[in-house]
C-alpha cells in the first residue's frame, strides 16, 4: 500500500495514542518497562497498521507474516498496538502485569492469540525468527511471492495488504541483547543459509537496565559485523515512519541474505523529562508522574494545544 502523506499523519497520530496506552498500562501495573516501549512505538505503529499481513480476527492465519519480539520486556508496546489494531478490547491493557491477566510482563503466546513466541531471556528471538524463515523455505513458503494475499481491515477500518506475497519473518530485538553469544550463532545461521525472508529490527536506544551499552559492552561497530555475516545492513531513525517504512521495503527486494535494520531511536520518547535516561528502562511512571507524562504526549511537551491534556 502506498504510504501518502495523509497515511503517515494517520500512523503518527496512531503512535501517539498508543503511547498513551502505554503510560495507562504502566501506571496501572505499577510496574515494568517505560523507556523502552514509548521508543518503539513508531515502529509497532508502522508493523501493526501498514506493513505486516495479519489479521486480528483470524490471529492464526496460515499465510500470515511472523513479528518475534525478542526484548520482551518492551511488551506493552506490542500489547498496546495489538489492542489498537484490533486483537482484544483497549480496556485489557490496565490487566497488564496483573495475576490472571493474558498481558504479562513478558509475553506468553499460550496466553494471547496473536503472539508468536514466548520471551523474557535476552538473545533468544533471532535464533526463533531464523528458525521460522528457514521452515518457511523447507515447505515452500519463501516461494509464494506470486500468490495474492486479501486485504485485511485493522483498527478503525484501515484497509492494507501487505507488500508483496510471500510470508516473512521480522524480529525485534534491542542492541543490549547483542552482548549475548546466541544472538551471534542465529546471525551467522541466517547469513549462511541466506534467508531472504528474515528482516531483524535493532532497537538502537543505547542503554540498558544498568547504564548507556557503550560504557556497559562496548557494541560498534554493529554494521560492519552483521554484514561480515553476509546480512544486507540498513541504518534509519526509528521515529521517522516513512524512513522505516521504505527500509522494510529495500529488505523485500533483497534475496541470497538477510537485513538487518538497525533504528536509532530515543528511549522514553515523547517524554522529554525521561528521554535517554537509562534509569527509566524498567521503571513506570507513579500516577503523577503519568498525568504529566500523558500531557506531555498530547501537547509534544506543551507546543500545541490537547483538549484533554
Amino acid at each position: 500500500m502506498t504510504l501518502t502523506n495523509e497515511k503517515v499523519a494517520e500512523l503518527e497520530k496512531q503512535a501517539e495514542s498508543i503511547r498513551e496506552t502505554i503510560i495507562d498500562m504502566l501506571v496501572s501495573a505499577g510496574s515494568g518497562h517505560t523507556a523502552g516501549p514509548l521508543g518503539m512505538a513508531d515502529i509497532f505503529t508502522a508493523f501493526y497498521f501498514h506493513i505486516l499481513a495479519h489479521d486480528p480476527k483470524k490471529p492464526d492465519w496460515e499465510e500470515r507474516d511472523r513479528l518475534i519480539l525478542s526484548n520482551g520486556h518492551i511488551c506493552p508496546v506490542q500489547y498496546a498496538a495489538m489492542a489498537h489494531a484490533g486483537y482484544f478490547p483497549v480496556p485489557e491493557c490496565l490487566t497488564l502485569r496483573k495475576f490472571g491477566s493474558r498481558l504479562q510482563g513478558h509475553p506468553e503466546r499460550l496466553r494471547l492469540p496473536g503472539l508468536e513466541t514466548t520471551s523474557g531471556p535476552l538473545g533468544e528471538g533471532l535464533s526463533q525468527a531464523a528458525g521460522i524463515a528457514y521452515a518457511f523455505r523447507m515447505d515452500g513458503g519463501e516461494k509464494m511471492s506470486d500468490v495474492p494475499r486479501p486485504t485485511v481491515h485493522v483498527g478503525r477500518g484501515t484497509s492494507y495488504m501487505g507488500v508483496g506475497g510471500k510470508r516473512r519473518v521480522y524480529c525485534v530485538m534491542s542492541d543490549g541483547e547483542q552482548e549475548e553469544g546466541n544472538i551471534w550463532e542465529a546471525a551467522l545461521f541466517a547469513g549462511k543459509n541466506k534467508l531472504s525472508n528474515l528482516t531483524a529490527i535493532m532497537d538502537r536506544n543505547n542503554i540498558q537496565i544498568d547504564g548507556m551499552t557503550e560504557d556497559v559492552m562496548p557494541l560498534e561497530p554493529l554494521a560492519e559485523k552483521y554484514r561480515a555475516f553476509n546480512w544486507h545492513v540498513l541504518e534509519v531513525d526509528g521515529h521517522n515512519i516513512t524512513e522505516f517504512v521504505r527500509a522494510i521495503d529495500e529488505a523485500k527486494a533483497i534475496y541470497e541474505k538477510p537485513t538487518l535494520i538497525i533504528a536509532h531511536t530515543i528511549p522514553g520518547k515523547g517524554v522529554p523529562e525521561i528521554e535517554f535516561d537509562y534509569h527509566w528502562h524498567g521503571k513506570p511512571p507513579t500516577r503523577e508522574e503519568g498525568k504529566r507524562f500523558l500531557k506531555e504526549i498530547r501537547t509534544m511537551n506543551g507546543k500545541v494545544p490537547h483538549e484533554y491534556a
